[in-house]
């Protein structure tokens, strides 16, 4: 069996779990997320612990158990610690305001960038030039991040547009003649 599969997922305190047919749903202070499972797994909730294990009868159960554990170990760890994401905005002009859910964007365009957050997701502006997306779901925070990306991703030459924190970005030579 796998050997992501096979490692147990611990609750910490204040974490709940409960399961219904294939749907499991895992409450922390956080707050609340729910998921479907593959039927190929099956999973043993404890007090404390969650073991996921793959149903024989599926050619593919191995693979769907450790795919199940690490996502439910990513929502245990969502509604007790959370999820945030961070970016940077580079270039001349390009800044960003919070205005109640709402980040306005000034990214060189001839108009404003607006973004509300979706529920679930704040959004915070420490400076400028910095964007934190935070929340308990790992995808979707991840995706808030990446629209927001999108709106001016980095460019190769100068380097200016909006990236992630950690991001590296490779430069190229100018163009000689």
């Amino acid at each position: 069996m796998s050997r992501v599969a096979k490692a147990p997922i611990t609750l910490p305190n204040g974490v709940t779990a409960h399961l219904t047919g294939n749907v499991i749903s895992i409450v922390g202070k956080l707050g609340k997320l729910t998921t479907r499972l593959n039927e190929s797994v099956s999973l043993e909730i404890g007090e404390s612990s969650i073991l996921t294990h793959p149903n024989p009868h599926y050619p593919n159960a191995i693979a769907q158990a450790g795919t199940a554990r690490s996502i439910l170990s990513n929502m245990v760890r969502g509604v007790s610690e959370g999820f945030e994401r961070k970016l940077q905005i580079v270039g001349v002009g390009y800044r960003a305001s919070l205005k109640g859910e709402v980040v306005n964007l000034s990214l060189g365009y001839s108009h404003p960038v607006e973004y509300k957050a979706p529920t679930g997701i704040v959004l915070e502006v420490p400076s400028q030039t910095e964007i934190v997306v935070k929340g308990c779901d790992k995808h979707l925070v991840g995706q808030v991040a990446a629209n927001i990306r999108a709106y001016r991703q980095p460019e190769p030459y100068k380097g200016k547009g909006i990236r992630y924190s950690d991001e590296v970005i490779l430069r190229k030579e100018t163009k000689k003649k």
